[in-house]
C-alpha cells in the first residue's frame, strides 16, 4: 500500500515537472516568435526609409546631414541583434526620421506630393505595427521572466538552462511629454 502511494506521488510530481517545463518552452517559443514579428516590421520600416529619403532629396537636396544621419542610423539598426541594442538603434533612427519630417514641413510642394504622402502613410502604419509587436513581445517576455523567477518553476528553469529575456524598451527621451504649442 505504501508503495502504491509513493508511486502515485512520484507520478504526480513527474506530471507537474513536465507541465512546468512545457509552459517554459511554450513561453520561450512565444518570445522567439514575437521577436521575429518585431524583426519583420523593422525590416519593412528599413525598406521604406530609402524611398522616403529619395523622395525628400528631390525637394530638399541641401539637407545633406539629415540624409546622412538617417543612412547611418538605419545601418546601425539593421546590424543590431539584441533587444537592447536594437531598441537603442531604432530610437536613434526614429529621431532622424523626425528630422526628415521636420525638413518636409518646409517644403509645401513635397507635402503635396502623392508619393511622399503614400510613403509617409506606409511608414505610419509600419510604426503602429512595430508598436503593437513591441507591446506583445514585452508582454510575453514579462510572462516568461515571471515564470523563470517564480518558485518552484525557477528551480527547473535554472536546471534546464532557461534565461530571462530583455525587454524592448523605449529611450528615456521617448517617455517625456511632448510640448504642444499653439
Amino acid at each position: 500500500m505504501v508503495g502504491i502511494i509513493l508511486l502515485v506521488i512520484l507520478v504526480v510530481i513527474a506530471f507537474l515537472l513536465i507541465a512546468m517545463y512545457n509552459s517554459l518552452v511554450q513561453l520561450k517559443v512565444r518570445c522567439d516568435s514575437a521577436w521575429a514579428d518585431i524583426d519583420v516590421q523593422l525590416k519593412r520600416r528599413h525598406d521604406l526609409i530609402p524611398n522616403l529619403v529619395e523622395t525628400v532629396k528631390g525637394y530638399a537636396a541641401h539637407e545633406k546631414s539629415t540624409f546622412e544621419n538617417i543612412a547611418k542610423y538605419r545601418s546601425q539598426a539593421m546590424q543590431a541583434t539584441t533587444p537592447g541594442d536594437k531598441a537603442a538603434a531604432e530610437n536613434q533612427l526614429t529621431g532622424a526620421l523626425k528630422s526628415l519630417f521636420a525638413v518636409a514641413e518646409n517644403y509645401p510642394q513635397l507635402k503635396a506630393s502623392e508619393e511622399f504622402t503614400e510613403l509617409q502613410g506606409s511608414l505610419s502604419q509600419t510604426e503602429d505595427a512595430i508598436q503593437n509587436a513591441r507591446r506583445y513581445y514585452n508582454a510575453v517576455v514579462r510572462d516568461l521572466n515571471t515564470k523563470i523567477q517564480s518558485f518552484p518553476t525557477n528551480i527547473l528553469a535554472n536546471m534546464a538552462g532557461f534565461h530571462e529575456r530583455q525587454f524592448f524598451e523605449a529611450e528615456s527621451a521617448d517617455r517625456e511629454a511632448v510640448a504642444v504649442k499653439f
